[in-house]
């Protein structure tokens, strides 16, 4: 049992390292709907490719939201690490991924540990739902162009800083192509993690 755990924190450490360098894990202000696209892609499909492989070997529901809740922590402290360094509040939006973790977990445990049926409807589920909580999530910060002209990040390269407000470019496009990307890639590539886990 001492065992079993210790994997799972394994699991949890791991599985926040590998989403880290997935992509854009955090949303900065100042390039927050740019950035969305990737974190739409690179999010929605590490977290149900860990969260399925690691279920496969414990089999045990709740792995992806154990998961999620550890980076929703770590985000927390980063937020908390800019704020201290004088940046406003609302400069770093903390993701949301635990509903979407959650309805994986609620997938593979209403099907009765089904790894076929989690694959598919939790796949599914995880690439529609976590771009549609995050961009609610984006609409909530309040004037957003403001922030991103008044607080630029020092590490920011010079050709992503903001040139002019281009709310158009922002709220459209980013969110079509990250929803539907996140959803598209999510089931086969969970697929051949289950896969490369039954060799």
């Amino acid at each position: 049992r001492t065992t079993h755990y210790l994997f799972i924190v394994v699991v949890a450490v791991n599985s926040t390292l590998l989403t880290i360098n997935a992509g854009d894990y955090i949303f900065y202000t100042d390039w927050a709907w740019t950035s969305f696209v990737v974190f739409s892609i690179s999010q929605s499909t590490m977290l149900v490719v860990e969260a399925i492989y690691y279920m496969l070997f414990t089999g045990v529901p709740g792995t992806a939201t154990y998961y999620a809740t550890i980076m929703t922590i770590y985000t927390w402290v980063a937020k908390g690490a800019w704020f201290a360094l004088g940046y406003p509040y609302d400069f770093v939006v903390v993701p949301v991924w635990i509903p979407s973790a959650m309805l994986l977990d609620l997938s593979y445990w209403a099907t009765r540990r089904n790894k076929h049926a989690a694959i598919l409807i939790g796949g599914t589920l995880v690439g529609m739902s976590l771009p549609v909580f995050n961009m609610i999530n984006l609409l909530l910060v309040k004037d957003p162009l403001e922030m991103a002209f008044k607080y630029p990040r020092p590490t920011l390269p010079p050709y992503m800083t903001p040139i002019e407000p281009q709310v158009g470019k922002f709220y459209n496009s980013p969110v079509a192509l990250g929803a539907g990307a996140g959803a598209v890639l999510s089931v086969p590539i969970a697929a051949l993690g289950a896969k490369l886990n039954t060799w």
